[in-house]
């Protein structure tokens, strides 16, 4: 082992006896290790019965506590990065340490381990050749949804992490704004209760609102297929607001329920596309 580097340690993502054998042999022999949860890692190093000192390395700390493990490693320090579960790095705060250290040129070194990600894609069945990793989604209704329009056109298989609590609320945005799609929901991965929920969109609501998710969520969504594709209709960016309305009402909606749902799509006052909306006429 060389001198004065940080390693990227995987570590298990619920079994415990899935972490690797190097990965174990790094957590013995390194100066220090840096957890994002320092109680969650103790347990696992009791249970592989490594004494390496712990520290503590997490979002709220991870400005100042970067500047320190980079004085350490300068000094000649070998620090271990570990993550609650899975790679360090992925939806969490080593992203920053990384960073950092790759500027001043410090040798940063990839342990690999499991991860939700993956382990959560290739057991879906759905495409795994184009995937995009979308980490956790905005926690807010209102910038929830605007995210997801941003990915109406992605085509690729979706991958993303999810509060149990938060759920049913994201799902219901999905078939809104993406559409009855299929979808995939692993729940505590490699743990006792796994779980995977599969079906389209509104069955697998359906489901977790008869009984609220609980445990590590990650579910893979379908990309957009051209049959989705013709039940959308075509994407309203680059339409006039009339435009845009005319095009809701000749999928069905009324003009009163073209200009909500315009407004909400836009996030404009329903008022200005009212306004708008005056000039449509309407057979009676």
């Amino acid at each position: 082992m060389s001198d004065g580097a940080l390693y990227v340690c995987g570590t298990p993502i619920g079994n415990l006896g899935d972490i690797t054998l190097r990965a174990l042999d790094i957590l013995k022999e390194v100066d220090l290790i840096a957890a994002e949860d320092t109680r969650r890692t103790q347990k696992l190093l009791n249970h592989y019965q490594i004494k390496t000192k712990l520290t503590s390395y997490h979002e709220h700390n991870a400005l100042s506590k970067s500047k320190q493990l980079l004085s350490k490693i300068e000094e000649g320090f070998n620090i271990a990065l570990v993550s609650d579960a899975g790679m360090p790095g992925i939806s969490d705060p080593g992203y920053e340490l990384i960073k950092l250290l790759r500027k001043q040129s410090i040798n940063v070194i990839p342990i690999p381990g499991p991860t939700a990600v993956t382990s959560s894609l290739v057991v879906s069945g759905l495409a795994t050749d184009r995937f995009v990793f979308e980490g956790f989604l905005p926690r807010k209704n209102k910038e929830r949804k605007g995210y997801l329009e941003q990915l109406k056109a992605e085509e690729r298989t979706i991958v993303c992490y999810e509060a149990p609590h938060r759920l049913v609320a994201t799902l219901k945005d999905i078939l809104e704004i993406l559409g009855d799609r299929e979808i995939v929901v692993c729940r505590e991965l490699t743990k006792k209760f796994e779980e995977k929920v599969d079906g389209l969109v509104s069955e697998v609501l359906e489901k977790f609102q008869r009984k609220a998710p609980q445990g590590e969520i990650t579910f893979v969504l379908e990309g957009k297929q051209g049959k989705q594709q013709e039940l959308e209709g075509p994407n309203w960016k680059g339409l006039s607001i009339l435009e845009h309305l005319k095009q809701r009402m000749e999928e069905g909606l009324t003009k009163k329920e073209a200009i909500k749902k315009v407004a909400q799509e836009r996030d404009l006052p329903k008022s200005e596309v009212y306004q708008i909306g005056i000039k449509i006429k309407v057979d009676k």
